[in-house]
């Protein structure tokens, strides 16, 4: 008697077993994991620090603010601006304006400015409140307050006419007191 040949469905499913299958799937996972290599060296020399020009949040903070708001300028090469924003876009006459900007200094570290006629502004607060006093210093021909915050980063501070300005963060006290040297009243 003669056997029946197998049925082409038979042949198929003994076909599928688990080492056609890695057979099958290995020449795409090399695939996908020279494309992964190859975009990782691409982008490995890259930049990640994305810079913004704040003059236009400076500009808007001078024409809302009902004091004359200063602001870093000049800084020397190497602080980089990060971030800047201002509340005064909703600001109506008589409302306190609150200004902040981030830089990225030479070392790597950040270093923040704050200015607001408002000292319980939540920028102002976040830094000043539990910070402890440590000495006056001289900035530029200003007298600053220096202390040290919560968060162990120093942080240097004046106040004049209802106006509170801060310059605070991770970076050195030499970085710092460079931001602060660099304020001056800003432009509109």
């Amino acid at each position: 008697m003669a056997v029946p040949a197998p049925s082409p469905a038979v042949e198929r499913a003994n076909r599928m077993s688990a080492a056609n299958m890695i057979r099958s799937l290995a020449p795409l996972v090399v695939i996908c994991l020279l494309l992964v290599a190859w975009q990782a060296f691409r982008t490995s020399g890259e930049e990640t620090v994305r810079e913004v020009d704040p003059a236009s949040t400076v500009r808007l903070a001078v024409e809302r603010a009902g004091y004359p708001v200063p602001a870093p300028a000049g800084l020397p090469e190497g602080y980089r601006p990060t971030s800047a924003r201002t509340d005064a876009g909703n600001a109506r006459e008589g409302d306190a304006v609150t200004l902040q900007i981030g830089y990225l200094t030479p070392s790597g570290e950040y270093a923040g400015f704050a200015v607001s006629d408002d000292p319980g502004a939540e920028p102002v607060r976040d830094v000043l409140d539990g910070a402890t006093d440590e000495a006056a210093v001289d900035i530029g021909g200003q007298p600053w307050q220096r202390l040290t915050t919560e968060r162990g980063e120093t942080a240097l501070t004046r106040e004049a006419d209802g106006v509170v300005v801060v310059v605070s963060g991770s970076a050195s006290d030499d970085e710092l007191r460079t931001v602060a040297a660099a304020v001056t009243p800003a432009e509109g």
